[in-house]
């Protein structure tokens, strides 16, 4: 369900590097068989459909079982450990500056608005 433009970006092993390197970026990792994964994303694309305060956030969405992934694995040594998905990392200019397993918009809006607010 696409409508308009689509601002949850699909992120692969090309792409994730520019992406985290944004003013700011939502990356939310999953997998094409979890079920939490897919209801988050529905969550996000209504989300980001009415969304007017969050235009300078570049939102995406990377599935781990593609194939591509090696550099952004190895970049990430912590993912190992990750046995929770969703899982969504916040990054500011590159450095990651939050992160929670498991879905929610209203997670994602209070801690992205509390990053924004105290100019992180």
């Amino acid at each position: 369900m696409t409508t308009g433009v689509d601002r949850l970006e699909a992120i692969d092993g090309a792409t994730w590097e520019p992406f985290v390197k944004s003013p700011w970026a939502v990356l939310m990792l999953g997998k094409s068989d979890c079920e939490h994964c897919a209801e988050f994303t529905e969550e996000l694309h209504a989300f980001l459909a009415a969304d007017a305060d969050h235009q300078d956030v570049r939102f995406g969405k990377m599935l781990l079982d593609r194939g591509g992934l090696a550099g952004f694995k190895r970049a990430n040594a912590w993912l190992a450990e990750v046995d929770v998905l969703p899982y969504t990392l916040i990054y500011r200019g590159g450095e990651k500056v939050a992160e929670f397993a498991g879905g929610g918009i209203g997670r994602l809006q209070a801690r992205l608005g509390r990053l924004r607010t105290e100019g992180r």
